[in-house]
């Protein structure tokens, strides 16, 4: 068993901690650094204990505090090598590197976790699939549309995080966005609607008991609209799994991902990427 976390969740920021026996982490650091410190202190967690954090990618709603938590706190930076470049290449100088290969294994702490690419406008962008002590738990942002690989790593986990990031009848109606940036919204390496968060889900092969949905819009989604959209997908399901939606403004409960007699784990869809190292591009 181990707990899961959503410190904030949405446009403005997104981050979650996962904590185990022995260890916690954050999957993203995008909130400001003080709610950061806050969030985590209600948690009674520092960031002096932190095992490291875990990166989906390079954009500043999940990596906006970094820099000023690194200046004071040498917490290792778990990315691949084209998120650690374009980071560094922000300016963020960090000698804590841990760089992942996707879609091999390795080990943070207690866990066991696995990256995956998914189709979002950032340099290479991945999900996650996060395993201890026989519970298994899928991070799944920021993305256009699941692919089969994406399929293929969550096969079997027991709960998810997944976007909602929009309603397609709200973000139509509005007024605010110009319509290029409707369409980068909803393009194939944009974010996931209500509509294919729900699609998603009612296919994926896996016996979810618990579901967060995360990073809604303020202006084009509402957590009653993305809750209805999935359990309406999920009716008929031999066993309804529990459904929260993650807020920008405060933390959520404590999830507890329960162990289970296996682990699910697929076989690897090989990707491009060099293997788990430290290292520094400043040269």
């Amino acid at each position: 068993m181990f707990e899961v976390i959503t410190l904030g969740s949405g446009s403005a920021g997104n981050a979650t901690l996962i904590r185990g026996d022995r260890s916690a982490f954050l999957v993203d650091a995008g909130l400001s650094a003080r709610q950061l410190k806050v969030r985590l202190g209600a948690c009674r967690v520092s960031l002096e204990t932190l095992s490291g954090v875990l990166l989906t990618h390079e954009h500043g709603d999940h990596t906006r505090s970094l820099k000023v938590l690194l200046a004071s706190h040498a917490v290792p930076v778990y990315c691949n090598a084209l998120t650690a470049r374009a980071l560094q290449d922000g300016g963020l100088a960090h000698s804590e590197w841990r760089i992942f290969q996707n879609a091999s294994a390795f080990d943070l702490g207690e866990f066991s976790i696995r990256s995956f690419s998914v189709p979002h406008d950032a340099v290479d962008p991945v999900g996650f699939r996060i395993s201890a002590h026989g519970a298994c738990f899928g991070v799944l942002t920021d993305l256009g549309h699941a692919t089969r690989v994406v399929f293929e790593n969550l096969r079997g986990v027991q709960a998810l995080l997944i976007e909602t990031n929009y309603d397609e009848e709200l973000l139509l109606q509005d007024t605010r966005r110009p319509w290029s940036v409707k369409q980068r919204i909803q393009s194939r390496h944009g974010h996931l609607s209500n509509g294919a968060a729900a699609r998603f889900l009612a296919e994926l092969d896996a016996p979810l008991e618990q579901i967060i949905l995360a990073h809604l819009s303020r202006d084009c989604n509402s957590p009653q609209r993305a809750t209805e959209h999935i359990s309406r997908a999920l009716t008929g399901r031999a066993t309804s799994p529990r459904i929260h939606c993650a807020l920008q403004d405060e933390a959520s409960p404590a999830f507890q991902i329960l162990s289970e007699a296996r682990d699910e784990t697929p076989a690897p869809i090989p990707e491009t990427s060099p293997p788990l190292s430290q290292m520094s591009f400043l040269d």
